[in-house]
């Protein structure tokens, strides 16, 4: 029943859209090259279904290895940074620039650097999204209550004991927010990427499955593959809020299940 009421107001909500949807784009005869109706899509989803999973894969890959840079490059770079208060003031703006630089724009240096194909889209996943990771694993380290500080300088605890024993430990449901920020952003990067850095036809991700869509009007096979690209980020989160509930559960209340 629990998981009922969690599941069916949203999917009330979605078949009421859907039906709004059709409806107007039928009532209303909107050509189909500008907004095909749900039924429209799915039949599209239907009869690409395979170059859809295909490019879903690629796409898949790409933000998964920058997803996975990013948790380990910006949890490393957080412990690093908590380390030292100069340290953090040096660096730390240096990466709130690197979140604030449109990726469309560095996306050609990309290819520049590492050649089109997986690792430049693979690189703008893990530009998006690892800077979530990075401000809040810190927030978490730094937001570690004093006087469980002072109890651990005052058993003369080592430095890294009180990282790995304390701080570490405070600190993960903020990463795990981090992470779960991180995960829809890693496919908007992988997309993003491919728009620039491409594949060949044999090895088409969804981005490049987008754009071709949009060449050649077949709006209803974009919005199919749009879907796919949402269901993609989905399905990340989803693997991110797992691992957050077996990590949190027996001592977070944040990862205890809501009625």
């Amino acid at each position: 029943m629990r998981a009922l009421r969690a599941v069916l107001p949203p999917l009330v909500a979605l078949a009421l859209v859907l039906a709004v949807w059709e409806s107007l784009a039928r009532g209303l005869s909107i050509p189909l090259y500008l907004l095909p109706p749900p039924s429209a899509v799915a039949r599209a989803a239907a009869g690409e279904l395979p170059s859809l999973l295909s490019a879903a894969w690629v796409t898949a890959r790409a933000a998964l290895y920058g997803f996975a840079l990013s948790a380990v490059l910006g949890t490393g770079l957080a412990i690093v940074l908590s380390a030292s208060r100069p340290l953090e003031r040096a660096i730390y703006p240096y990466t709130v620039f690197l979140q604030t630089v449109p990726i469309v724009a560095i996306a050609p240096l990309l290819v520049l650097w590492f050649g089109p194909g997986m690792r430049a889209v693979a690189v703008s996943a893990f530009i998006v999204s690892v800077f979530p990771v990075i401000a809040n694993t810190l927030g978490g380290i730094r937001s570690v209550e004093p006087a469980l500080r002072d109890m651990f300088r005052l058993y003369g605890a080592s430095r890294w004991a009180t990282l790995w024993k304390l701080e570490l430990p405070s600190a993960i449901p903020s990463a795990m927010t981090g992470l779960r920020v991180a995960a829809g952003l890693a496919v908007i990067g992988a997309i993003v990427g491919e728009f620039v850095a491409g594949f060949s036809e044999s090895n088409a991700g969804l981005g490049i499955l987008i754009l071709s869509s949009y060449r050649q009007l077949r709006t209803d096979l974009l919005f199919a593959a749009v879907l796919f690209a949402s269901a993609l980020g989905l399905l990340l989160f989803a693997a991110v809020n797992l691992a957050s509930y077996v990590l949190l559960r027996r001592w977070h209340p944040a990862a205890s299940p809501r009625t």
